[in-house]
């Protein structure tokens, strides 16, 4: 069954409103149409799972967060992109990766966001307790790549699962856990597979370090508890399975675990342009669910907007399952992780992964091989990263 205009589903009388809302509901099944969608069962089904598809599925997600975007960056696009290289410039023997925290208010923090808006499926900002890292190459002085870790949501069941977690295990310790909101490389470097660079930077000493640096013996919000160190860090793939994160292994030793799926749920088929009307809708007619003070007002994240939203346009809230599962990847970082996590073990034994050494592996392991047999990364030019004309 392809979108197609439904019954109205609401009781409101005034005729203006009733006529805003009818025509919202049929700017944002026309946007979910555009994107791929049908409906089969009062559920989203995309009709064509092939990583091409589900890249165009986003595509409307990602041009928003650009425009949105452009206020705030446009000025800066010649200075940020001195900092990619062109694929000529690179010597595969000379590149020396070093991991950067990004600081607020900093030209990386403007890297770093301009970095995230080329990436084939919309990347946040990340929620509540963030850490940011550029991966640098000093011996061209130029961005590999960028690494965000953020709160993680409070259930995931592959995650959980893996874990062992009660309910009660899980609310004491969710706060030693992260989540890789984003991972991966620019070019050239990606073709020289600098994405698993990136996604070992995440296991490394220096991201726990910069965790305790900032969060570790402080107390948490919701659950008063202090937070201790970091032991697990989890990530999803951007498109199905994954290539950088599957098998990744560093002598050895298994650094991202597949530990199953997501159910296939999200915001980001809203996010296309619609969503500023859909949280002005909820924010006229609606008011936030129940919620910890320590939270802030207003509503608590998106997925409750778009929730309250499909309720007044009179559309199923299943709606809100896309139907694109993501593999889920755990990263312990420590020999007792598990336990740690399930409140059995007081101390984190930790291993032991300087990121130094996870970059000479990764040179060894992957790039040189890869330049060796593959001169693609030479052709790319860092004017085809522009996003803006230069106007």
């Amino acid at each position: 069954m392809m979108l197609t205009q439904g019954k109205g589903g609401n009781s409101v009388t005034d005729k203006p409103t009733t006529c805003v809302r009818e025509d919202l509901k049929n700017r944002l099944l026309v946007q979910l149409s555009d994107q791929g969608f049908s409906i089969e069962s009062g559920r989203l089904n995309m009709l064509n799972a092939q990583k091409d598809a589900l890249r165009a599925a986003h595509k409307k997600a990602c041009d928003h967060l650009i425009d949105k975007a452009m206020n705030g960056l446009k000025k800066y696009e010649r200075n940020l992109l001195c900092s990619i290289a062109n694929g000529s410039e690179i010597d595969p023997n000379v590149i020396s990766p070093r991991l950067i925290e990004v600081k607020a208010k900093s030209r990386d923090e403007l890297l770093f966001r301009y970095a995230r808006l080329h990436w084939s499926i919309p990347v946040s900002a990340g929620y509540g307790r963030r850490l940011r890292f550029l991966v640098w190459d000093d011996g061209h002085d130029r961005l590999m790549g960028i690494l965000g870790l953020a709160d993680p949501v409070f259930a995931l069941r592959a995650r959980d699962a893996w874990v062992g977690w009660d309910k009660e295990q899980r609310r004491s310790r969710l706060a030693n856990v992260m989540d890789a909101f984003v991972v991966g490389a620019i070019p050239p470097y990606a073709d020289l597979l600098g994405g698993k660079l990136v996604a070992l930077a995440a296991a490394s000493n220096e991201v726990r370090v910069a965790f305790e640096r900032r969060y570790a013996g402080k107390t948490t919000l919701i659950s008063g508890r202090q937070t201790g160190p970091l032991a697990l860090i989890t990530t999803t793939s951007a498109l199905g399975r994954s290539s950088i994160y599957n098998r990744l292994a560093v002598e050895g030793r298994t650094i991202y675990h597949g530990v199953g799926f997501t159910r296939g749920s999200g915001d980001f088929p809203f996010m296309n342009g619609v969503y500023h009307d859909l949280r002005q809708l909820v924010a006229e007619n609606s008011s936030a669910s129940a919620k910890h003070a320590q939270w802030g007002r207003g509503f608590r994240n998106r997925r409750e907007v778009i929730l309250k939203a499909l309720d007044l346009l009179g559309l199923p809230r299943s709606f809100i399952y896309h139907g694109i599962a993501r593999e889920v990847f755990v990263v312990p970082l420590a020999e007792n992780t598990t336990a740690f996590l399930c409140g059995e073990d007081d101390d984190l034994q930790a291993f032991d992964l300087p990121f130094s050494h996870l970059a000479a592996y990764w040179k060894k392991r992957w790039a040189l091989p890869r330049a060796q047999r593959d001169k693609r990364f030479q052709d790319f030019e860092r004017e085809s990263w522009r996003l803006w004309s230069k106007s």
